[in-house]
């Protein structure tokens, strides 16, 4: 720690889109902050944060932060902004606000946000302005729906082992994320295994990543291709007498039926669907078989391909077949989203809800913004919207869509921002906000097991305000803010949060920090049960009738193919396949230092991921005529974008891998990667197929 006189040490949590949501001891001199620091008293974070956090005073202290409000001066995305007064501003999105529905009706407005902050008070308070005013409401898809969904299909709830368990497993198998780069404190409990009990690391992904490179057995597989790999991890438990028969007939819903479904799926089977060589497919299956104490941690890459719900219930399965779940150190997780108990209705006024209101999908959003009916849902158009804590600009599918609808004249848009992002950039008029240490705020780390409050440290900038205050100021103006739930500063709704769990006040938790709410080891493990009716572990699913927190509202029924969903785990052909004119599949995997858009102005994070380059095999380079560092072009149906060519022999042929979400205008044609990315729903409960895409690939045209 550093002694400087002037420096004091400030306790928080970061607030962004990441399963660590790590606690954080934070560098403060003269009003500044300095170097960030993982809590070493926190059992989860251990003293290790990622080292984008680590810098985070290059966000805050930043030179291109916004300070005051602007509106648009001239035609839109043309960069023109005169500024104004906060009072001035606020008239004119109620205005317009007013205005759009005096001609269309309520759900004309769409306010739209996700999680560039988790903090329960700053990102979800405008669901209470949405349910006040009857505005179109909100289905989120964009990221968690198809892992979500599939895990609770087999265990009915989203918990499981508690994380830090993962330090006395005897073999973690991290399958789906890329750990080192998305959430890196998985790699602190998994190597402390490896160095105190000699546990094997195995990873799977669709490349050789940072992550994998730690890995004791690395398995690339083809996207889209986990379930096949799956299914024939359980062939050879069933085939070889590893599986747990015990465990099944007491635990299990149909085991018997699983084994006579897997027969045909051989690892031969397997190895023509997803490249993984069958001596592969049998050495992983004999050491998941044999080492009871195996942490299956199954991350959100699940959710970036069409059949993800599909695959992520297939590798779930595995930890059924084996019974590791009976073992501390053993199970499979993915999420304790579940455990945590906080109510949030009052923050998001859920007593103002009207079901009848039309949703919208998140992902959608090009759809919903060029007037496609089915997208609409039977409403009228969006005309006005509000955008706080999301960059659908960048990081939203159908990007030329998505542009297209913000262009438009009869589109009123506000955008609550911290930088001129690629989606403020479009707006009409852009607020100022502040950044997690800025304001008061609380949140729920669901890759572990801790409620972490993240209190204010510093002042905001300028004339930088917070979500909430944007949130009550239009209530005020809209003509809600008597409405149950307006009225309360932050730490009111903490407070009141707070002690509807038990957990005392905001000052009283401050002292505190956090507070660890992981169940007891039969709980966690389901040793009494699992959560369906009766108790069993389903490997057959009911992909129709289960529900969950990603299951879309009634209006929208259910998403995708749902229709085709397999009885038993299984590889189904949802994805979308390479074929003669897009002989390539894309997935556009995480950076390790950037977070979706967040990071992207950073310095230190700019210096380290270069530029927008696809990985190639180097064969495929050969055949096409590429060397490495040449500009090349990416395109399908959609798009086409052009970056440039870095060759890597750790994807399996016909697979291409962009890292990252860059800004639109670091690429030379000012398009991002999702140009290229779908919108179609994923079966069951909807989702993005981010890692799912058939591309062709040439090199540039000068």
């Amino acid at each position: 720690m550093n002694t400087h006189a002037n420096i004091h040490i400030g306790h928080s949590a970061c607030p962004h889109d990441c399963p660590s949501t790590c606690a954080l001891d934070v560098e403060i001199v003269d009003g500044r902050i300095g170097r960030v620091h993982g809590s070493k008293d926190n059992s989860y974070t251990a003293g290790v944060i990622c080292a984008k956090v680590a810098r985070y005073a290059e966000r805050v202290h930043h030179p291109d932060r916004l300070l005051k409000p602007l509106v648009r001066a001239g035609a839109k995305g043309e960069g023109e902004w005169r500024e104004a007064s906060w009072e001035a501003a606020l008239d004119r999105v109620a205005e317009e606000f007013l205005k759009a529905e005096e001609r269309f009706g309520s759900e004309t407005v769409w306010p739209y946000q996700y999680a560039g902050t988790m903090g329960l008070v700053q990102r979800d308070s405008i669901h209470r302005l949405r349910h006040a005013k009857r505005y179109s409401d909100f289905f989120s898809t964009i990221c968690i729906n198809p892992a979500w969904a599939g895990y609770v299909m087999g265990t009915g709830d989203l918990r499981g082992p508690d994380p830090r368990e993962m330090a006395k497993a005897d073999c973690v198998v991290i399958w789906g994320t890329n750990a080192v780069a998305t959430q890196v404190n998985v790699m602190t409990h998994a190597v402390r295994a490896r160095k105190e009990r000699g546990a094997k690391i195995v990873v799977i992904d669709v490349y050789d990543n940072a992550t994998m490179k730690q890995a004791d057995l690395g398995l690339v597989v083809n996207p889209g291709t986990d379930g096949a790999l799956a299914c024939a991890v359980m062939h050879v438990l069933f085939r070889d007498n590893l599986a747990d028969w015990e465990y099944l007939e007491k635990y299990t819903d149909d085991p018997k039926g699983l084994e006579a479904h897997l027969s045909t799926r051989t690892p031969q089977w397997a190895e023509a669907i997803t490249g993984v060589p069958a001596a592969e497919i049998e050495a992983f299956a004999r050491l998941v078989g044999e080492t009871k104490r195996t942490y299956f941690r199954l991350g959100y890459g699940f959710t970036r391909n069409r059949n993800g719900a599909v695959n992520m219930h297939a590798a779930l399965s595995i930890a059924a077949v084996t019974g590791c779940w009976k073992h501390e150190g053993g199970g499979a997780f993915h999420s304790n989203s579940s455990i945590f108990g906080l109510d949030k209705s009052l923050i998001e006024g859920h007593a103002l809800r009207d079901p009848s209101v039309r949703a919208l999908d998140q992902s959608q959003i090009g759809r919903v913004l060029t007037g496609d009916e089915a997208a609409l849902h039977g409403g009228p158009p969006v005309t006005a919207m509000l955008i706080q804590n999301t960059n659908p600009a960048n990081v939203a599918p159908e990007q030329r869509l998505v542009k297209r609808g913000f262009l438009r004249d009869d589109l009123f848009v506000c955008v609550h921002e911290q930088f001129l992002t690629d989606t403020a950039k479009l707006a009409d008029v852009v607020l100022p906000a502040t950044m997690f240490l800025e304001h008061d705020d609380i949140y729920r780390g669901g890759g572990h097991q801790h409620i972490l409050l993240g209190p204010k440290l510093i002042d905001a900038p300028g004339e930088a305000r917070p979500n909430l205050f944007v949130i009550e100021e239009l209530a005020k103006r809209l003509g809600v803010a008597d409405k149950p739930g307006f009225g309360l500063s932050a730490r009111e709704h903490l407070d009141w949060m707070l002690g509807r769990r038990g957990l005392g006040t905001f000052d009283s938790f401050r002292h505190d920090r956090w507070a660890d709410v992981q169940p007891d080891f039969d709980t966690a493990h389901f040793i009494d049960g699992f959560a369906h009716p009766g108790g069993k572990f389903r490997f057959r699913p009911d992909w129709e009738g289960t529900a969950g927190s990603t299951r879309p509202p009634e209006s929208m029924g259910l998403q995708g193919p749902y229709g085709r969903l397999p009885e038993f785990p299984d590889h189904v052909d949802f994805i979308e396949a390479a074929d003669q004119e897009h002989p390539f599949r894309l997935a556009t995997s995480p950076a390790r230092t950037f977070l979706n858009s967040s990071f992207t102005e950073t310095p230190g994070s700019k210096k380290r991921e270069g530029r927008p380059e696809l990985m190639l095999h180097p064969d495929d380079a050969a055949g096409l005529g590429i060397a490495a560092g040449d500009r090349v072009e990416v395109g399908n149906e959609r798009g086409e974008v052009v970056l440039h060519a870095k060759l890597t022999d750790g994807m399996r042929r016909g697979v291409v891998i962009a890292e990252g979400i860059w800004p639109n205008g670091a690429h030379e044609r000012g398009e991002g990667i999702n140009v290229l990315t779908g919108a179609d729903a994923i079966a069951p409960h909807g989702g993005a197929a981010f890692h799912d895409t058939k591309v062709w690939v040439r090199a540039a045209l000068v």
